[in-house]
């Protein structure tokens, strides 16, 4: 799973996800990509579940790329606790997604096989998403 290996703050605010995407709207690297059309958070799990989905898929060949990274830390107090005695610890990490965002690039692979390799992937998401494919 993905998690930043050097944080300057162990705990962060819950934040909000901009209106529009600033940057990461463009396919980058590969041929075909996947993006969201609406705004939320992603969790590292749910990262790796999607990742494994469309390289299993692919048969491990072509390249997949990762174009989202979950750097925000998100803390819980366990269950049955009573208020107060400060914020919780560190549970797992989250990504915030704008609308427009590239999360997962694919190229090295047929057409079809990238998009079915790129829906399994949403599948495994909680946003809606979009196939998008280079010079579209």
């Amino acid at each position: 799973m993905l998690l930043p290996k050097k944080q300057k703050f162990r705990k962060a605010h819950k934040g909000r996800v901009s209106v529009k995407v600033k940057r990461g709207a463009e396919i980058a690297f590969g041929e075909y990509a996947l993006k969201a059309l609406d705004h939320g958070r992603i969790n590292s799990r749910q990262i790796e579940a999607a990742r494994r989905a469309a390289t299993r898929l692919m048969k491990r060949e072509g390249k997949l790329w990762i174009r989202i990274f979950p750097d925000i830390p998100v803390s819980k107090k366990p269950a049955e606790v009573r208020m107060g005695k400060g914020k919780g610890g560190v549970e797992f990490y989250i990504s915030r997604i704008a609308p427009g965002r590239v999360m997962f690039e694919v190229e090295g692979v047929a057409e079809d096989v990238a998009v079915n390799a790129l829906q399994l992937a949403s599948a495994k998401l909680p946003l809606t998403t979009k196939i998008v494919k280079r010079y579209d």
